[in-house]
Formats: structure tokens, C-alpha cells, sequence
């Protein structure tokens, strides 16, 4: 059967290729989920099968975004413990998550997709490990839901085995045993894991953290996920009461307690890394651990800056994280290239921190770098799939930004024309294409009064 095209042409083009390669007016051509090429100009004539043209004027083309770092059941909880630390902030919110049932995070996981799809993000990434006891096929209900929006999604099994009495936070009914982490962990990659190069899902094995989880679940857990050939995740040096509770309980940082326990490597990235000594990056550097870079959250918690630069002059892979919506209320990825710009400011390398081409690779193909995807999304080049993003830069918030890359990550939120996700359309006009918004809305709305009564009562 033919393969059908869609053309996209007349626009600025960003392709975060290797060598940073712009257009000021050039095309994409797309043919089935597969960019076919990439170019300045119009597309070539008399291409066959073209199903839609697409006039990009006024718009820059980027690679789709790619999200390193969420939790989305935490749309139910935003707006909460608002003026907390990380541990605080957790120790309030805790027993309210441990309440969470499959309809609530079903209806968590289309809000939090949806926020970001419409802007922006082609590749999700959660981190899900709050399993109360009965509580329903909760990955389940987020993978169904990137199903029904059509987003490219890795989906990180989590898990915490120390519960309150054993030292750790969370309420013990809130965790799993490690047997039991361990065994729902491998079912998930049997049951869901697509390695193929054009995958639409793929699992991860992500305990926690060093203070919900123990040296055991860790140690295996990496075991688990090199038999079977899938990535590691989970949170590392996110504040100095974190390395605090690692020298108490562990005897070192949580950089050597991470690489103690199997937990550095290729295949592995920690989120926010906040806390880092030259050691600790030196050690990210030689064994090729990433990172994902979550600015506003870091922000909201007060969990200091992380030192992107020095990380990225190492060669450590880094991308950018929503986080959690309950600590980035915004719940969308490319306020996060402008907030990874200007935060990283404020820290030691002042305005020589990052440019606005670094922030958008770090939202690009930094992001496919930290989920081992680079060969295949990222960058807008021939062979690569078809996830792009059309942005619409003529309006009033970016009229007078003459370059548009400034004007995606300095100015105000660009609306998004169009959005491709393997070759097809998941935002068309600012609107999500697979769900409605509205009823995603409501729903939310009932399922996160819903936890509040059910918490209240607790």
C-alpha cells in the first residue's frame, strides 16, 4: 500500500540535529510515521500521496518535547502544602496519595497528558509508586489513558517497600512488600514493554527513592531491570535533608550509595539531582547516568538549583521534567525550557548557564537522550519518527522576537498549530485531537473531591 505524506512547509525550522541546523523558511516532509526530509524551501514537487499540506507561515517547527519526569496521579492534589519542604510536603501529602484508586488515577493521567500534550510534548515519561492495597490496575489506567491521547509514553513502574514503621514515609497500607514490588514490576514489563524502535510504550523499573525504599529492592530492582533489558529510574540528591538521611542510614552520599547498589549507568537516570558535589558529577560523566532537570518543582519545594552546566559541560545526558503537578501546578514541559534557562541564571555561571538552543535541546533531544530514544525521536532528521511540533509565533505574545527560538523559550507559552505523534495528529489548533477537554475537566474535578472526602474521613 502507498505510503501517505503530510507536508509541512513555509515555516522556521529547529532540528536540534548535531550540528544545531536552522531554517528560516524550509519544510519537513513526512511519509507514514517516519520523517522523509528535512530542508530549506518549499518541499520538492511532485511528491506522491500527499494526504496534506500544511502552511507554516508565522510558525517554528521543533522536534516534540520529551517529559523525563512526572507523577500523575498528583493532579488531584495541586494547590496543596503550598509553603513546604520536600520532606514536609511529602509527610502532608502522603496519606491523602495513599487513598488513590484506579478511576482517580485514570482520570489524573488525562489531565496531566493532556496539559502537556496540548503543549508540547510528543514523548511522556511517569513515575508512578504509590500501590495502596486494593486499590485497582493503576499503570493500567495511565497507560490506557496515553493510549487515548495518543502520546508516545514510558511508563516507570515504581515502588517503596519502608513504610512508616520501618523509618521511611509514606503509611505502611501505602507500600508493598519487596517481593511483591519486584514481581508486579516484571509482570508490568512481560505484560507492556515494546522495545521496537517505533514503540508507542515501553516500562521502566523505578524504586522510589533512597528514603521509601530499601537497600534490597534497590539492589534487585536493578538486577530485575538488566535481565530484562529495560531502563532504571528514580529520585536522586534532591536535598540536603536527603544527603543527610543517606549519611545517617548509609554511611555516604547518595551518589556512592546509588553506585553501591547498581544504580549508575548507561541505562539508568535520576531525577533532579539538585545536590551534587564535582565527585558526584564525575562519577554521572564516566558512567553515562542522566539526568532529568526539573526546575519548577525544585523551585516550589526550595530544593536549590541543580547545577546544569557543570552537568552538561561533564557530558552527562540531561532533560527537562514536569515533575509532579502537585509541586509544578502548571503541569506543562515548555514553561520548563524557559525556567530551566532563567534559573540556572541565577546560579554560579550567571547568564553564561545556558543559551536558549541549549534549553531546547534539553527539552528535545536531551530529553530522547535521557530515555535511550535519541536514535529514534529528538531531532527533526531524515529516518528519525514523525514527532514534531508547529508553533504559532505570530501573534501578539512573540510579534516582536525576531529569532524564533528565543521566542519559544523567552516569551510567553506559544500556541501550538499542530502536533504529530508518529505521524499523527494528537493537537490540532491548540486542541487535543484524541480527548475532551472538557470532559477531562470534570472528571478530574470529581475524582480529586472525590480523594479529598475519602482523606477527610480517614
Amino acid at each position: 500500500m502507498p505510503v501517505s505524506r503530510i507536508v509541512i512547509e513555509n515555516c522556521a525550522i529547529a532540528t536540534v540535529d548535531a550540528q544545531d541546523t536552522e531554517y528560516a523558511d524550509g519544510h519537513v516532509v513526512v511519509a507514514g510515521n517516519r520523517i522523509e526530509s528535512v530542508g530549506a524551501g518549499r518541499a520538492p514537487e511532485r511528491l506522491e500521496n500527499v494526504v496534506r499540506r500544511v502552511d507554516g507561515t508565522g510558525h517554528l517547527l521543533t522536534p516534540g518535547l520529551v517529559n523525563t519526569h512526572h507523577h500523575f496521579y498528583q493532579w488531584l492534589t495541586r494547590g496543596l502544602a503550598q509553603d513546604h519542604n520536600l520532606f514536609d510536603w511529602l509527610v502532608a501529602l502522603y496519606p491523602t496519595w495513599a487513598r488513590i484508586d484506579e478511576p482517580m488515577v485514570h482520570a489524573a493521567a488525562r489531565g496531566s497528558l493532556g496539559m502537556m500534550v496540548r503543549g508540547g510534548v510528543t514523548t511522556a515519561m511517569d513515575h508512578h509508586y504509590v500501590f495502596p492495597r486494593g486499590a485497582g490496575d493503576l499503570l493500567g489506567a495511565e497507560i490506557l489513558a496515553a493510549r487515548e491521547l495518543g502520546v508516545r509514553f514510558t511508563a516507570a513502574r515504581g515502588s517503596m517497600d519502608r513504610g512508616k514503621s520501618d523509618g521511611g514515609l509514606p503509611p505502611d497500607f501505602a507500600v508493598e512488600s519487596t517481593e511483591d514490588a519486584l514481581a508486579a514490576t516484571e509482570e508490568a514489563i512481560d505484560t507492556h514493554h515494546d522495545p521496537s524502535f517505533d514503540s508507542m510504550l515501553r516500562i521502566v523499573v523505578a524504586p522510589c527513592s533512597p528514603f521509601s525504599v530499601s537497600t534490597e529492592l534497590m539492589r534487585r530492582a536493578a538486577e530485575l531491570a538488566r535481565r530484562k533489558g529495560v531502563r532504571l529510574h528514580t529520585h536522586g540528591s534532591e536535598t540536603v535533608e536527603e544527603e543527610k538521611f543517606c549519611h545517617e542510614l548509609f554511611g555516604m552520599g547518595p551518589t556512592d550509595y546509588f553506585e553501591s547498589t547498581g544504580w549508575l549507568g548507561e541505562d539508568v537516570w535520576m531525577a533532579h539531582c539538585v545536590h551534587m558535589n564535582d565527585s558526584d558529577i564525575a562519577a554521572f560523566a564516566r558512567t553515562g547516568t542522566g539526568v532529568a532537570h526539573c526546575p519548577s518543582s525544585n523551585a516550589r519545594l526550595a530544593a536549590g538549583i541543580a547545577r546544569v552546566p557543570d552537568l552538561l559541560a561533564a557530558g552527562v545526558p540531561v532533560g527537562l521534567g514536569v515533575d509532579g503537578t502537585a509541586s509544578n501546578e502548571s503541569g506543562e514541559l515548555h514553561t520548563e525550557l524557559r525556567n530551566a534557562l532563567l534559573v540556572n541564571r541565577l546560579g554560579e555561571h550567571r547568564e553564561k548557564a545556558l543559551t536558549v538552543r541549549q534549553a531546547l535541546r534539553l527539552g528535545t533531544y536531551g530529553g530522547a537522550r535521557v530515555l535511550g530514544r535519541e536514535a529514534e525521536i529528538g531531532s527533526l532528521e531524515p529516518g528519525k519518527l514523525a514527532d514534531l511540533v508547529l508553533w504559532r509565533l505570530d501573534g501578539i505574545g512573540h510579534s516582536s522576537i525576531a529569532d524564533p527560538v528565543a521566542a519559544l523559550v523567552l516569551g510567553a507559552a506559544a500556541p501550538v498549530t499542530l502536533s504529530l505523534v508518529n505521524g499523527a495528529p494528537v493537537v490540532e489548533h491548540g486542541r487535543l485531537t484524541g480527548a475532551d477537554e472538557d470532559d477531562i475537566a470534570r472528571a478530574a474535578r470529581t475524582e480529586a473531591r472525590r480523594l479529598a472526602r475519602i482523606a477527610a474521613e480517614d
